[in-house]
């Protein structure tokens, strides 16, 4: 008789999701200082709300410096550069919701996969990452071989 038990999951009975964002510091954690996240769920929503939270910010930055470079453009100018910031925060949404929720999934089902528990800090290493890749991918690369 063959059994086909699976473990449905490697939290501990007494696991609560720890609230947002529950960063500590990695080098020799106390014992029960370090947070883990077991379910995709919230290896996906802690993904996509660290990707938004950076890429809002890089978008804002950059924001910032169109909006400066409109300095000597005169008055007419100034009518229309509000709507720059806008703009770029609209965009740096769809991006995060796209990025962070891809790489949130995948996340979730690799760990899950392998019965892993995720340190909290995954999640915000990961949005970092994102947030290199669309800086890198805002280059253009024109080599002259």
């Amino acid at each position: 008789m063959a059994v086909n038990a699976r473990l449905q999951t490697t939290a501990p009975l007494d696991y609560a999701t720890p609230p947002f964002p529950s960063l500590y510091w990695p080098y020799r954690p106390k014992p029960g200082v370090a947070n883990y996240l077991y379910y995709s769920h919230d290896i996906w929503r802690y993904t996509l709300i660290w990707t938004l939270i950076v890429f809002a910010l890089l978008h804002l930055l950059v924001a910032g410096f169109a909006v400066l470079r409109q300095l000597g453009k005169g008055k007419k100018a100034w009518q229309y550069v509000w709507i720059i910031p806008l703009v770029y925060i609209f965009v740096a949404g769809v991006e995060a919701i796209l990025a962070g929720s891809i790489v949130g999934l995948i996340l979730g089902a690799v760990y899950n996969a392998g019965y892993f528990k995720m340190s909290t800090w995954i999640p915000f290493i990961w949005s970092l990452i994102s947030g290199l890749i669309l800086i890198l991918s805002s280059f253009s690369i024109e080599g002259g071989l």
